[in-house]
């Protein structure tokens, strides 16, 4: 799967329902070793205010608790 057909798919907890982001807007942390994607950072400060902020912090999505990767949605479980 190409990193185009999935930029746009938002990212839901199933056991919540909450929406945690769009794919596109994650970074990616990618082990050099051996290239896999370790895990998903879904920024938390996502307002316009945070430009401002000195500090990035992140939810971690360990790739592992991707359950499904839909045709709209990528659905985890936290």
């Amino acid at each position: 799967m190409k990193y185009g057909e999935l930029k746009e798919r938002e990212i839901i907890n199933v056991n919540t329902g909450e929406k945690l982001g769009i794919f596109g807007n994650c970074d990616l942390d990618i082990d050099i070793s051996n290239g896999q994607i370790t895990s998903l950072l879904i920024s938390e400060n996502s307002s316009f205010f945070s430009f401002f902020s000195k500090q990035e912090e992140y939810v971690v999505i360990p790739w592992e608790k991707i359950v499904k990767i839909g045709k709209d949605t990528i659905m985890i479980s936290l």
